[in-house]
């Protein structure tokens, strides 16, 4: 009964998370840097990025999954196949996220300071 209730209950959040998708999606702005989504990872697991960089995500795996802060100071939401989001990042820090559809997927993001004008 528990399992049932749990599969229904990932179905169910599966299905909300993804449900803003399909709308059409602002175009893409440059970034310091992209992490693809692929086989249930983050790739790359660890990226360093300075105080006001973007960074992009794009899921190129066959189910949605979200990048969400464990902190709670970022979250995609629902990122279906093919989907992207960006966040720039303006604190610096250490970001551990991981995708709320599939919580052993884990990686890090280190944020430094500002990087010095050139």
């Amino acid at each position: 009964m528990s399992r049932l209730f749990l599969a229904l209950q990932g179905a169910l959040l599966s299905a909300a998370l993804t449900a803003g998708a399909s709308a059409a999606a602002p175009p893409l702005l440059p970034s310091v840097a992209t992490v693809h989504i692929k086989d249930f990872k983050y790739h790359p697991p660890a990226l360093t990025v300075h105080v006001g960089e973007r960074v992009t995500f794009i899921n190129d795996d066959d189910e949605a999954h979200t990048v969400t802060a464990t902190d709670k100071s970022f979250d995609s939401e629902g990122l279906d196949t093919g989907g992207t989001w960006q966040h720039v990042f303006t604190k610096p820090g250490t970001y551990n996220y991981f995708c709320e559809l599939h919580p052993y997927m884990k990686a890090t993001i280190v944020v430094l300071p500002a990087a010095p004008a050139q």
